[in-house]
């Protein structure tokens, strides 16, 4: 795979005052179904893996994690590990529009250009985190790759193809409503819409008014056109990694996540169900999910020492998580979170997180 482009540019704004920008350089690959271009920011720790993201419709990588990776908790996981941020093709700033005709890759496709992301980059394994069709882009990945993926969050994902009633209901929307505002209600919940909040009108811009939107639609028809995932508790087609499942309580993918949750294995996953956080938790409640991920770290054996802070002024929670010992895996460590104490208490294994903060 030959290299395309490499940029080495800065964040225009500094995380934090005094704090120096953080440098980043652009990278763009060929893959069996086309360029893909991807962001590096900071450079690889010894055995430890890398934080790969993939972003949903309608975004791009800073539209969808610039928040959450600015955040300030967020700066100590960011200086223990180099992040990949990788755009889907045609999605990234100053994309041109694909030509009339240009079969945009599928879901599937779309998780089989990874791997020539981290053979370029020469990354042996990751740690995933997607949203909404990024999610479900890593789940196929880590599906095909398991040995490569070290964990996975996945916020908003839904696993299951199109049935024909969802189809039916698509088709109908899609008769009175453009391809903007039918991205926007798969981004955002109704209450949120109708509020027209300043994210809100944000977010409605930067869709609306985007220069690829054609590029846009194309991703957005591959991400309706997905195969199912075929997850089955206790079968052969799951995810062998500790997973964090995110979800806001009022979030168009609710359910799918809480389905989502159901076929998965209880001793390797946890589920974390936001309050007040519309669709999109990573813009919206981006202290909150930063705890979270530095919980869901510690439990695969990094960041030990980490302080934690804002879930333990939660009502309650409770952490399934993983230690490690030497590189390997063991998934018999469970974490209770007590709101009154503010401690940590072990509790017996086999249980989901489920937090609502």
């Amino acid at each position: 795979m030959a290299e395309l482009q490499e940029v080495q540019i800065t964040e225009e704004k500094p995380l934090l005052p005094g704090q120096m920008p953080e440098a980043a350089k652009i990278h763009c690959v060929e893959t069996p179904y086309g360029s893909v271009t991807f962001t590096v920011y900071g450079t690889p720790k010894p055995k430890r893996p890398a934080i790969l993201t993939y972003h949903d419709v309608g975004l791009n990588y800073k539209s969808c994690f610039q928040p959450l990776f600015q955040f300030g908790d967020m700066q100590e996981i960011i200086q223990n590990f180099v992040r990949v941020h990788v755009d889907a093709p045609g999605m990234e700033e100053g994309a041109p529009v694909f030509p009339l005709g240009y079969q945009y890759p599928s879901l599937d496709q779309l998780a089989d250009m990874i791997p020539c992301v981290l053979q370029y980059l020469n990354f042996s394994t990751v740690i995933g985190v997607g949203v909404g069709a990024g999610a479900y882009i890593l789940s196929r990945y880590a599906l095909n790759h398991p040995d490569t993926v070290e964990g996975l969050v996945l916020i908003n994902i839904d696993p299951n193809a199109k049935g024909w009633m969802d189809w039916a209901a698509h088709k109908l929307t899609g008769l009175t409503s453009s391809i903007p505002e039918m991205i926007l209600g798969h981004l955002f919940s109704q209450e949120e819409l109708s509020g027209n909040s300043e994210l809100i009108q944000k977010y409605r811009n930067i869709i609306t008014h985007a220069p690829n939107l054609d590029n846009i639609e194309l991703y957005w028809n591959s991400y309706n056109n997905r195969r199912d995932l075929n997850f089955e508790r206790g079968g052969d087609i799951t995810l062998k990694c500790p997973v964090m499942l995110v979800v806001g309580d009022q979030a168009p993918h609710e359910d799918a996540v809480v389905e989502c949750n159901s076929k998965l294995d209880p001793t390797q996953t946890s589920f974390l169900k936001m309050a007040d956080s519309g669709g999109q938790p990573q813009l919206t409640q981006p202290g909150k999910l930063t705890e979270a991920f530095k919980y869901f770290l510690q439990g695969m054996g990094y960041m030990a020492s980490s302080c934690m802070t804002r879930l333990s002024r939660s009502r309650t929670a409770s952490l399934t998580s993983a230690a490690s010992i030497d590189g390997n895996r063991s998934r018999s460590r469970t974490l209770s979170q007590s709101s009154e104490s503010g401690t940590l208490s072990s509790g017996p294994p086999g249980h989901t997180m489920e937090v609502s903060c």
